[in-house]
């Protein structure tokens, strides 16, 4: 259990920062958002490309680009709602599969 909260503290911060996102918040909790999901999708890319799994590499690729905080994408507050839920389950799937494909 440490070695797995070592190695993977900043997907569990995400999913965490995602969901919390269903809830009203000030604009600063939603670039913080933007920064930490951004970095985590870039850093979880560059792992899973090291790991030769180019599947996971573009899957967080995209989340790396569609939170970025540098050019941001806007939607409704009720798409991005779905948006955060759906990349908090694939950030915990990734979690679980990360037996199969070592990132």
């Amino acid at each position: 259990m440490k070695n797995f909260l070592k190695e993977n503290w900043f997907k569990l911060i995400a999913i965490g920062i995602l969901i919390g996102a269903l809830w009203n918040h000030p604009i600063g909790y939603y670039q913080l958002l933007r920064w930490v999901v951004a970095a985590t999708g870039a850093y979880s890319a560059y792992l899973a490309y090291e790991h030769k799994n180019n599947t996971w590499a573009w899957i967080f690729g995209i989340i790396a680009v569609l939170f970025n905080p540098i050019f941001p994408f806007y939607f409704t507050k009720e798409t991005w709602q779905v948006i955060d839920v759906a990349t908090a389950v694939v950030i915990f799937i990734s979690l679980i599969k990360k037996k199969n494909y070592e990132i």
